[in-house]
């Protein structure tokens, strides 16, 4: 058998599609703040629409090259807030995507930005868009802020998606959030959260993303809530995310098989039961665990999603794979001259 259900990714960040390539910081980061300031901050202040529109497009697109039929997207472009969901929302549409979108609430740009952001969100949501009210993290937004988002998701009945102890700076908000948090929440990272943090939703566990920010080994093994698998924006590749979260955890742990984090992947159908219904047919027939754990450049063959064929033979067959290329290399050498 060589179909599987799409692959979810259930923490990305669109807008990071473009930022390969981009310029070097200032100064070499020797923290994880100053890798916050000096690359995804500096990125995200200089967002527009049209910037966001061809990253999630040629986003999605790359989600599709992987089996992924289902993007659960957290967005920050604090000088294009208005109407940005709606960007990403049609974007990944055009391709054939499943996207969830939120807004990263933050008072790093004063109260008036933190207000825009909840709107954003409140917007997109009242529209009928698919989505969640996004926060940026605790350490970064005051107690108003964090309250205002979760009565938000409340009224939508909806979940917040927030990063949460990704970092040290961030190592107290299982303390500031607890009170507010509900089982549809998406909690993200979790790296330096207490084995009984008390938090209530799911655990999104980026093994990559925390490698590539040196924030450390999440050990989500350790938590009773269910986890997941994202990227945080490197890409959409579930399978290859699913083999570097079994190093990960073999590296830690002897005794840790590839299954629990095949497990971690599958809970993916669980936030996007949409993507369960979608169907992906790959260029291997070992589709176990075991097999996929040592087995890379895994690739499918045709991918599709509700009833349609939307990638086959390598190619999409609702775009122009070329003009997508063309058009979101020019739309990254506008965002980096920005820079």
């Amino acid at each position: 058998m060589n179909t599987t259900p799409g692959l979810v990714c259930s923490h990305h960040h669109l807008y990071s599609s473009l930022a390969r390539g981009m310029p070097p910081p200032p100064h070499t980061p020797i923290d994880f703040e100053d890798i916050l300031e000096m690359i995804w901050w500096r990125l995200d202040q200089v967002l527009d629409l049209d910037i966001l529109y061809w990253s999630a497009k040629l986003g999605a697109l790359e989600a599709l090259r992987q089996g992924t039929t289902a993007i659960i997207d957290h967005h920050e472009s604090p000088a294009a807030i208005d109407g940005s969901l709606s960007v990403i929302a049609e974007a990944c549409a055009e391709v054939g995507v499943r996207v969830n979108c939120s807004y990263g609430v933050t008072n790093r740009h004063g109260s008036e930005g933190a207000k825009r952001g909840l709107l954003e969100n409140e917007r997109f949501l009242k529209s009928g868009g698919n989505g969640m009210v996004g926060v940026h993290a605790a350490f970064t937004c005051s107690d108003e802020t964090l309250e205002s988002a979760a009565q938000l998701a409340s009224d939508f009945q909806v979940g917040v998606h927030i990063h949460v102890a990704e970092g040290k700076v961030d190592a107290e908000a299982s303390d500031r959030i607890r009170h507010l948090t509900d089982e549809n929440w998406l909690i993200v990272h979790g790296v330096y959260l207490e084995e009984d943090h008390g938090l209530q939703g799911t655990i999104v566990h980026n093994p990559r993303s925390n490698m590539n920010n040196s924030v450390g080994y999440a050990r989500p093994s350790r938590f009773q809530n269910r986890v997941v698998l994202g990227t945080d924006g490197i890409g959409a590749d579930m399978l290859e995310e699913f083999r570097i979260a079994y190093a990960r955890h073999r590296e830690d742990e002897v005794t840790a098989t590839p299954d629990i984090s095949w497990n971690w992947l599958a809970a993916g159908w669980d936030l996007f039961p949409e993507a369960i219904d979608d169907k992906v047919t790959w260029d291997y027939d070992q589709l176990d665990a075991w097999h996929l754990a040592y087995t890379s450049g895994v690739r499918p063959l045709e991918v599709e999603i509700g009833d349609e064929v939307v990638w086959k033979d390598g190619f999409s067959t609702r775009v122009d794979e070329n003009e997508v290329r063309a058009k979101s290399a020019e739309a990254a050498k506008k965002l980096h001259e920005r820079l």
